[in-house]
């Protein structure tokens, strides 16, 4: 791998080490290199709950994340030249009474770039779009640009994504703001690896760099092969910054929905 690459790998490491996303989004995942094969397809159904945290709200319609659980399937179709296409229906939420809701819809375009043949390193983006009604959003329609990055040396695998998010359309203009996600995390054995994941705000083109006003979570993870097509991703998470979520916990569940699935 080029020096260059290497040394991205290494600061993104690092900034995972030195960092302590927005409020429980409905996926919480660095990406990484799993791509469906073309015409085959996956499903991921995302979960995660908000135990402890701030209850109140920003805005008059607003879902408090505090007591909520999100579920939110994720299918994939694999596509030609490297690219994957993903959708989640619903966005759905059960509050803190008990009540069950759908409260939009999201679309995604994964691309990932070409790499040396026999590699370990791998690079690519992301681009999402969606609508999520007053509950979840005071603007319906958002966009996140991400770049992917990262590699696998030995036991050990590192991992980021920049993301950069913008308002589609809404009652609130927002300017564009930015967020590291990273990921370093070993491996113990062919079906389990520990590791820890960090979501750190970056602030916006208005106040870029702003971390105190930035949400940050760190996860502590496991991911786990059960085996079949099955997979499992839990972890444990912390709040700080201006993140309204003191402990968060997530879960990714892998469903054997296709046959084959490229890693």
């Amino acid at each position: 791998m080029p020096n260059r690459g290497i040394c991205s790998i290494v600061l993104l490491g690092l900034g995972l080490i030195a960092a302590p996303a927005r409020a429980a989004p409905e996926e919480i995942q660095v990406y990484m290199d799993e791509l469906n094969a073309p015409w085959e397809t996956g499903l991921d159904i995302h979960f995660n709950y908000v135990p402890s945290g701030l209850p109140g709200i920003d805005y008059e319609g607003e879902q408090a994340s505090v007591n909520r659980f999100r579920y939110t399937p994720e299918f994939s179709l694999g596509l030609p030249g490297n690219f994957e296409l993903g959708l989640y229906p619903p966005l759905g939420t059960i509050d803190r009474e008990g009540r069950i809701a759908a409260h939009g819809v999201k679309g995604r375009l994964k691309w990932l770039g070409p790499v040396p043949k026999g590699a370990t390193w791998w690079w690519g983006a992301n681009f999402e779009i969606g609508y999520e009604d007053k509950a979840l959003s005071i603007n319906p329609g958002n966009a996140e640009f991400k770049a992917i990055l990262g590699g696998r040396f030995g036991r050990w695998t590192v991992a980021g994504n920049l993301n950069m998010d913008f308002v589609v359309a809404g009652s609130q203009p927002a300017p564009l703001s930015f967020d590291l996600d990273t990921r370093i995390s070993y491996k113990l054995s062919k079906r389990l690896e520990i590791g820890v994941e960090a979501y750190d705000g970056f602030g916006t083109t208005r106040d870029f760099g702003a971390f105190a006003q930035s949400e940050q979570t760190v996860f502590a993870v496991v991911d786990v092969d059960v085996g079949g097509g099955w997979g499992v991703n839990f972890g444990v998470g912390l709040g700080f910054g201006a993140n309204p979520d003191d402990v968060a916990v997530k879960a990714i569940l892998s469903v054997p929905f296709s046959r084959r699935r490229r890693a």
